[in-house]
C-alpha cells in the first residue's frame, strides 16, 4: 500500500500565511522525560575457551554420511582410490571430503 506524499512546500506556505495572519500553528506538547532504568550488567556466558587447534584429514564417507576411513591431508590420492574401490565393490557410492579434528596436546 503506497503512502500519501507530503508536499512540504505547501505545508510551509500555509504555516507562513498563518503566522502573518496572527494565528500560530498549534504547538506540540513536550513529553515528560522518562526516568532511566538502571541497566544491570548481564552475566557473561562461559569464558571463551582457549583456541582449539585443529588438523585437516581426508575422510571417506558412504551415502549415509558415515565415515569409513580417514587419511592424512597429503594422502588425498589414496583416499580417492579407497573411495573408488568401495564404490565399485559395494552397493552405495562413496566420496572423499575434508574433515577437521581437534588436536590434543
Amino acid at each position: 500500500m503506497a503512502r500519501k506524499v507530503v508536499n512540504r512546500k505547501a505545508l510551509r506556505e500555509e504555516a507562513e500565511a498563518a503566522e502573518k495572519a496572527g494565528l500560530s500553528a498549534p504547538k506540540k506538547k513536550k513529553k515528560k522525560a522518562a526516568k532511566k532504568k538502571k541497566t544491570t550488567r548481564r552475566a557473561s556466558s562461559a569464558a571463551d575457551a582457549a583456541d582449539v587447534r585443529k588438523k585437516v584429514f581426508w575422510g571417506v564417507f558412504n551415502q549415509s554420511l558415515k565415515r569409513v576411513a580417514t587419511f592424512e591431508y597429503h594422502e588425498k590420492k589414496e583416499a580417492e582410490k579407497k573411495a573408488k574401490a568401495l564404490s565399485q565393490s559395494g552397493k552405495s557410492p562413496h566420496f572423499v571430503q575434508k574433515v577437521k579434528e581437534a588436536i590434543e596436546e
